[in-house]
């Protein structure tokens, strides 16, 4: 998007007017208490529940290996207004920069309408790869990148999972969103995979499932960061030992 965006503005906080059950994000505040195997229980406890629809995402993380052998990802700055807003509010560890945008992985909510199982994740993944990318990948070409995880069990019951998927990105030329305000500005780039691990750890790339979705290319296809190489190219005894974690091994770098 060629205009520059400058800052974002309150409007008005309707904080007083609402209730925690309604609005995009609801709120269940619960008394509840733990059960114990010898039938015994243990004293009733406060627990709040944070709450969206559908609650599961789907993180389409979308690659392509350049002709010098780099891992080039896709990834997309877009503004964050609960992020950006911590500059108005007091932490113990203040903030030491404002986050107007924060770069991540492609990523949405799976739909009431989409399938149930791994067709219902590929139709998301490749639906926000269009929509937040401009990226037109056939779903059947998104695998899953591990196991699904939760985004914040303490507050929430979000759960994400990731998928992958070869991309030419040079034809990837910017989505329009999901049609809302929220989603009118933002841009995408290519970087190096090794260059976006250490942005991640330096925090300059601040978000915790892109970093996760990251590491989980790399070991998908077989890459070690620290040393710039595939497991493949290392001496035969020290490429024996190398484990991919449980992702699937028959995945080659080519």
């Amino acid at each position: 998007m060629g205009n520059t965006l400058l800052a974002i503005e309150i409007v008005e906080d309707r904080t007083p007017q609402s209730t925690c059950d309604k609005g995009y994000l609801t709120l269940k505040r619960l008394t509840v208490r733990n059960r114990y195997g010898d039938g015994s229980t243990s004293e009733p406890y406060p627990c709040d529940v944070l709450k969206r629809p559908g609650s599961d995402a789907v993180v389409a993380v979308l690659y392509e290996i350049d002709a010098n052998g780099r891992i080039q990802v896709l990834m997309r700055e877009a503004p964050r207004v609960p992020i950006y807003l911590r500059k108005d509010s007091s932490f113990v560890h203040p903030d030491p920069r404002e986050y107007l945008t924060i770069l991540e992985v492609v990523a949405g909510m799976v739909e009431p309408s989409d399938p149930a199982g791994l067709p219902g994740l590929q139709k998301r993944a490749a639906a926000e790869a269009e929509e937040e990318a401009g990226a037109k990948v056939p779903a059947q070409h998104f695998q899953m990148l591990g196991g699904e995880t939760f985004a914040s069990p303490g507050t929430g019951d979000e759960k994400l999972y990731f998928t992958v998927a070869p991309t030419k990105l040079n034809h990837a030329h910017g989505g329009d969103g999901d049609g809302s305000i929220m989603e009118e500005w933002g841009q995408i780039l290519k970087m190096e995979l090794g260059e976006a691990l250490r942005r991640t750890r330096t925090g300059e790339i601040p978000d915790m499932k892109t970093e996760v979705a990251l590491l989980r290319l790399a070991d998908h296809l077989g890459y070690i960061p620290q040393l710039g190489c595939f497991a493949s190219d290392l001496p035969t005894q020290v490429a024996s030992k190398y484990d991919r974690l449980g992702v699937d091994a028959d995945t080659n770098n080519g």
